[in-house]
């Protein structure tokens, strides 16, 4: 176990809270200052540790717990303080659902959790060591504390979903839309068995499925009806050929539509229609979807007085193309970085730095599929000594701005630039998209360019070259290694379509590959 700052706390039936922590759950603004140790308020009876344990999931390791059994209140610890930055920054303006009932996320004054208990230990353990195995691909749990709390067993990243009782058609597009609450879906196959509607999901992350089958298994789409029963499917990858109504690749806008429906948008669902349910799958005045969880999307599904009838508005689903990113550097971003790398995941159209908070930006993607595809893979990194964080917008486009309007190049258009990357259906960008790295694809390369000269070009933007190495088939190609994840995402803003002269620029990308 490990030893708290400051002061010491010990769990046991009697656990003391402070003056302080009663002061604080009396109100919804924490006036702590960040830390590890996060309190959380209003847990309703019945709620387990898994449970509570599975609100923090999304944003990285828990390593410890402490629940006050009878206070409805709970300790939680995360592995890192940008892991607990981000969940309160999260949860604050839309606090999570435990057994549909809202409960509140803030800052301890604790800097650690010290559980001196042992016997008390071990049921909290089963929690939190059950998900951060599934979340660190450590699948196949078999300590015995995990087995105790009834952990899931192992599985990987395909959902089986069945939905019983449909009273009301269920598409492919929504459950699209339900299910990428809870992370990026990659594919979705549907079909009829049995005489009931399934489909077979595909997370990018094991850990996203497991999060999506504990929020939604037993929930219904619509009040009282299209009941949703979630496992875990022993497939592990699904084989995807058609773009259509009935299967769909998100991560491949190049399929044939087969005997399917054409959608409006094949690469996405909902682009044009402001991330709406589409108005013949949703009766006329039906009540909102049964208190779907909220652990990982801006508030519930509702609908605004100002909707016309029969349609349901999702705010913050994908649908949207413009992402809110934040935490930014405001001494070091530029609208043209956030264009290069975010450009790596898809065709940046608009890029707004906030006059008044140059911390804050707003990136609109040429569209949802590709928008989703830059929260997967960018939130959370680190950019210019910060923990950078991209979530979906509530506004469907950047403005620019009026003539005559202070705007200090804050603002940019970008949707009709050479540089970007997705432009070409046919291109084989889309089978080359990886997570950030500390490993650089360069591409383009001239002839005249040695190792030295490149090698020089990284070090002269900061970078520390660890490997380098032309591929053999093609010079024109190579890899490089530099430092850290970081430093690769700084040289690849700095020198993507850097000028060799006589028109030849160099290409760089993340790899998949190390040296």
């Amino acid at each position: 176990s490990s030893g708290v700052s400051n002061r010491p706390f010990t769990m046991s039936n009697s656990t003391p809270t402070t003056d302080n922590e009663k002061k604080k759950s009396k109100g919804n603004r924490s006036p702590c200052s960040p830390s590890r140790v996060l309190h959380i308020r209003q847990i309703p009876n019945g709620v387990t540790r898994e449970e509570v344990v599975s609100l923090g999931f999304p944003f990285g390791k828990v390593t410890n717990l402490l629940m006050l059994r009878g206070k409805g209140q709970a300790f939680l610890e995360m592995a890192s303080l940008d892991a607990a930055v981000s969940m309160v920054n999260y949860y604050t303006p839309a606090p999570p659902h435990l057994h549909n009932q809202p409960v509140y996320v803030q800052y301890s004054n604790y800097k650690e959790l010290r559980i001196d208990n042992q016997h008390n230990q071990a049921r909290p353990q089963a929690a939190w060591q059950g998900v951060n195995a599934v979340q660190h691909g450590n699948l196949g749990i078999t300590n015995s504390p995990a087995a105790e709390g009834g952990v899931l067993p192992s599985h990987g990243s395909v959902l089986r979903i069945i939905v019983e009782n449909t009273f009301y058609p269920v598409t492919l597009d929504i459950l699209y839309q339900i299910f990428s609450k809870f992370g990026f879906v990659l594919k979705i196959i549907t079909f009829h068995k049995n005489n009931q509607f399934q489909a077979l999901l595909q997370y990018a992350d094991a850990a996203n499925a497991y999060y999506a089958k504990m929020s939604l298994d037993g929930h219904s789409i619509y009040t009282g009806c299209c009941t949703l029963h979630i496992d875990f499917s022993k497939l592990t990858n699904l084989t995807v050929k058609y773009n259509n109504d009935k299967s769909r690749d998100f991560t491949r806008i190049d399929l044939p539509f087969g005997d399917g429906q054409r959608t409006m948008e094949t690469s996405i669902p909902f682009a044009t229609q402001n991330a709406i349910f589409p108005s013949h799958t949703v009766p006329p005045g039906f009540a909102p979807p049964l208190d779907f969880p909220q652990g990982a999307a801006p508030g519930p599904l509702t609908v605004p007085t100002s909707a016309a009838p029969g349609h349901m508005t999702i705010p913050g689903i994908p649908g949207n193309s413009v992402l809110l990113v934040s935490n930014l550097n405001p001494e070091a971003i530029t609208p043209y970085g956030l264009f290069i790398l975010f450009g790596v995941y898809g065709d940046v159209h608009r890029v707004k730095i906030m006059f008044k908070k140059r911390g804050i930006a707003l990136v609109q993607m040429a569209d949802a599929t590709q928008a989703q595809l830059a929260i997967n893979y960018l939130n959370g990194q680190r950019l210019y000594g910060r923990v950078m964080y991209a979530t979906l917008s509530k506004y469907q486009t950047i403005q620019l701005p009026r003539e005559g309007q202070e705007d200090k190049g804050l603002t940019k258009d970008y949707s009709n630039s050479p540089l970007h990357r997705f432009k070409n259906p046919s291109s084989k960008n889309f089978q080359n998209i990886f997570p950030p790295s500390a490993t650089l694809h360069l591409s383009n390369i001239p002839p005249s360019v040695t190792v030295d000269d490149l090698k020089n070009l990284f070090t002269s933007k900061g970078s520390t070259v660890k490997g380098f190495k032309f591929f053999q088939k093609d010079c024109k190609m190579a890899l490089i290694q530099l430092g850290s994840v970081e430093e690769a995402v700084h040289a690849l803003i700095e020198l993507h379509n850097h000028d060799f002269g006589e028109n030849q620029h160099l290409r760089v990308s993340f790899s998949k590959s190390s040296i």
